[in-house]
């Protein structure tokens, strides 16, 4: 069993938090060799804890991307704008990758890194942490054993959470299209890649409606402020940072956690530190006077395969942050629902079982465990010179149905035919 080097270039809640932990519990297979991040904090941090020597600790990818080669894999964890450029130069230079999604932020940009794996031979482990989850593995094994004959419909929800919406897409990195890229594709290219890889069927045609409708100045409270803090609707508004960050019952700091989302306003959280970042940082804005034109609630409908149909609802208007999904098939029912981690399966005219799929994992941590699994995975696939999880073909093909979603948005609706947006897109 080969431990592999690892370089680490960009040192946010992805690359610093979830990837350069694994070194951590599985030393004796990933050894962090060189780092990079235009936060000077970020990296002396990373460098003492991991052990880093100087000279191989870089103020950009750029920077770590000019030299030779430095590990056996690159993890590629920068901004999303940023990943086409990383991505072909680290190919070039000979690195195998695992490219966090999405992987660019056009659909002409996922293009080209797809050309550039396959010139340069390496392998891209695309981050779509849900196929190693043994919650969708469960219910894939559950289609795939016909117990529900053929799937004809699927409903898909992802219940972003009125929180989560506030944090990522109003306050946060994501917030607006001109700086990142479309909610659909930064949040839900996970959804279209998995239930792709669920039906193990082809999208042929997409259309999508969706808008930006709460979160804007004319539904401002009156008398409200520019930041929480000051606001008097500070402990009445349950999008106000202070109720979010430090008393949410589940991710709240004077709950007890100090991870993520916390971990994004300051390293190794305390009050004192939230309140400052509260005080001065984007994450204490009013979420009605934010800069943020990314939608809130989007619809997609895909015709797939076989005549089989899928929709999928996106809306930052939930309790809770989790995926439910119902599949429908000539012969039963399939109901899933990720918060309460239970897989129900219901053959028409016979008895329901249920899958409690906390009793079929021992590691349910990041992603319903699949952040571990998809890293170990990735690492046996190196062993045996395959491609953990979907092959980039297919990780950039479920990418394209969300840019196309995009596009059916913004033109009212209209229906677009997959295989010949995949083509302008080639050509363009």
């Amino acid at each position: 069993m080969k431990q592999y080097t690892v370089a680490i270039a960009g040192l946010g809640g992805r690359g610093l938090h979830t990837y350069a932990k694994y070194q951590e519990k599985f030393p004796e297979r990933m050894k962090i060799t060189a780092i990079a991040d235009i936060d000077g904090r970020k990296v002396n941090y990373a460098k003492e804890k991991y052990n880093v020597p100087e000279e191989r600790c870089f103020d950009s990818a750029e920077s770590l991307l000019a030299r030779e080669k430095l590990a056996d894999v690159l993890i590629i964890a920068t901004q999303d704008r940023q990943h086409r450029d990383h991505a072909v130069k680290a190919l070039e230079l000979g690195y195998d990758l695992l490219l966090e999604k999405p992987v660019a932020v056009t659909a002409s940009d996922c293009i080209e890194i797809r050309e550039a794996a396959h010139r340069a031979g390496r392998t891209v482990t695309v981050c779509h942490v849900l196929q190693y989850t043994a919650f969708f593995r469960k219910i894939r094994e559950i289609i795939r054993s016909g117990v529900i004959g053929e799937p004809v419909t699927v409903n898909a929800t992802e219940n972003v959470g009125y929180w989560h919406q506030a944090h990522s897409f109003v306050r946060g990195n994501w917030r607006n299209d001109k700086i990142e890229s479309p909610m659909i594709l930064q949040k839900c290219c996970h959804d279209f890649n998995i239930l792709c890889w669920l039906l193990d069927k082809e999208c042929i045609s997409v259309s999508s409606v969706g808008s930006l409708k709460y979160f804007k100045e004319s539904n401002a409270p009156e008398g409200s402020a520019e930041r929480c803090l000051d606001c008097r609707y500070v402990k009445t508004c349950p999008y106000s940072a202070p109720n979010v960050y430090l008393d949410h019952k589940e991710i709240g700091l004077r709950s007890g956690n100090n991870g993520w989302p916390c971990d994004i306003l300051a390293e190794n959280p305390t009050e004192e530190l939230l309140l400052e970042a509260m005080r001065k940082g984007p994450y204490g804005r009013c979420v009605f006077r934010c800069d943020n034109n990314v939608v809130d609630h989007q619809i997609v409908n895909m015709q797939m395969q076989d005549d089989i149909t899928v929709s999928l609802t996106m809306t930052g208007f939930t309790a809770y942050n989790y995926r439910e999904l119902k599949v429908m098939g000539t012969l039963g029912e399939i109901v899933a629902d990720q918060r309460l981690n239970l897989v129900t399966v219901t053959p028409f005219g016979g008895e329901s079982t249920v899958y409690d799929i906390t009793k079929l994992t021992d590691d349910l941590s990041g992603h319903g465990g699949g952040d571990n699994h998809m890293m170990t995975e990735m690492f046996d696939a190196l062993d045996a010179k395959t491609c953990a999880g979907s092959t980039v073909d297919d990780a950039i093909a479920s990418h394209l149905i969300a840019f196309a979603a995009e596009e059916s948005r913004k033109n009212g609706g209209a229906k677009i035919d997959m295989a010949e947006f995949a083509r302008s897109k080639t050509a363009g």
